[in-house]
Formats: structure tokens, C-alpha cells, sequence
């Protein structure tokens, strides 16, 4: 992996406890280690009801937490209320990747996450969502400052978590540590339409628990 010296991170607005929300260990990695360097007092945060099917959310939930185990990152695992997702996007099972269904799925998150922060004497929110170039930076930051607008004194982070190669990175730190890299974001609307693209382009489907490196041609089209 590249060691060249990344900058330090600080806090804005003189905030000083972060709760970090978490979608996985890949996104997550290489974030994590730079909270880590940077001496910033954060813990990770998992609340994703999206993610389906159940086997795949506990990969996603148990890779993240040993992760957070083996640098002794303060782990919180909220609720899996898959019921509640669905309720919350219903009538938008046909709005494409970066949709509104993807905004009301942010909202979800992101408020509960405001919500345990709030609650628990965090200051300021942020999430690994927007490391990955397949999602809309400035989608995930909108939703991210409504949500913590709804709890006084709380604020949301929006560092761009790309720069410096930061998307690079997060490669160079799931393969360092043989991360399971799936290959759709997470809800059972992304893993159909992954399907039907991948069906399209004569590849195989997604296989739960395979990791996208596993595959010959390299495919990162919808992580």
C-alpha cells in the first residue's frame, strides 16, 4: 500500500466528538484509519435497514465490526428493521441509483444517526457513504445536514472523503485487508437492477458472500 503522508484531519467548528455512520467495512477502511491518525475522537455508528438480503447485511455488519475491533475504534450496532425501509420507499421501487428513493433512504439513516448522537453526547455526524464515486456527494451531504439540523447543537461533517486519492485508498485498504467487496449497494432495488445490467452484459449474477475480486474481469460497476 502507498504510505505517502496524508494530511491530518480536523474537526470543524471547533466540534470534538464525532459519530461516524458506517455502510461497510470497504467504504469505511480507509476512513477510519485517517480518524484514527488524526487523534479525532469518533466512534462508528452502523444503522443500514436497507441492506438486503439478511446474510448480506450480517457480511457487511461483522467485517465492519472486527474491523473497528482490531484498532479498538468504538463500535455501535444500531437496529436492522428491514420493514421500516420498505415502508419508508414504498411506491419507489422503480426509481433509478441516485433517485429519490436513494434521498429518502439517506434521510432514514442519517436521522437515526443524528438521533443516537444527540442522545449520547456527540456533537457531529458524518458518513462513509460519499468515499464511492457511484454515489452523489452532494446528495449524501444534503440529507446529511437536514438530519442533523433537527437536533440542536448537532452538525454534519461534509468532508470529501475522495480527496488525496481517498477513493484509491479505500481500494488499496480493502485489498490489504481482504475486505469482502460486494457488488451492489445494498438494497434489494440495486441488487435487481445490478442483475439486469449484469444479465445484459452476458455476466453472471451477484453471488451473496463473493467478493467482486474473486471474478476475472474485475468488476466494480456497482459498488
Amino acid at each position: 500500500m502507498n504510505d505517502k503522508k496524508i494530511s491530518k484531519l480536523v474537526l470543524p467548528d471547533n466540534k470534538s466528538k464525532l459519530l461516524l455512520h458506517s455502510c461497510c467495512a470497504p467504504c469505511s477502511g480507509d476512513i477510519m484509519k485517517r480518524l484514527l491518525d488524526s487523534d479525532i475522537d469518533y466512534t462508528v455508528f452502523f444503522y443500514n435497514p436497507n441492506i438486503h438480503p439478511h446474510e448480506e447485511y450480517m457480511l457487511r455488519k461483522e467485517e465492519n465490526m472486527s474491523f473497528a475491533k482490531k484498532y479498538k475504534i468504538p463500535f455501535i450496532d444500531a437496529d436492522y428493521n428491514p420493514r421500516a425501509w420498505f415502508e419508508i420507499t414504498k411506491g419507489m421501487e422503480h426509481e433509478p441509483e441516485r433517485g429519490k428513493r436513494c434521498s429518502t433512504c439517506f434521510d432514514m439513516r442519517f436521522i437515526k444517526t443524528s438521533e443516537y448522537a444527540y442522545n449520547n453526547g456527540f456533537d457531529i455526524i458524518s458518513s462513509t457513504l460519499g468515499i464511492s464515486r457511484w454515489k452523489d456527494m452532494n446528495q449524501i451531504n444534503i440529507s446529511g445536514k437536514y438530519a442533523a439540523s433537527k437536533f440542536k447543537g448537532l452538525s454534519y461533517w461534509d468532508f470529501n472523503w475522495r480527496k488525496e486519492n481517498g477513493s484509491h485508498r479505500m481500494i488499496e485498504v480493502s485489498k490489504d485487508e481482504g475486505f469482502y467487496m460486494q457488488e451492489y449497494c445494498g438494497c434489494v432495488y440495486s441488487l435487481r437492477d445490478t442483475n439486469k445490467w449484469r444479465t445484459i452484459n452476458l455476466k453472471p449474477k451477484i453471488k451473496i458472500g463473493l467478493s467482486y475480486y474473486s471474478h476475472s474481469d474485475k468488476d466494480t460497476s456497482n459498488n
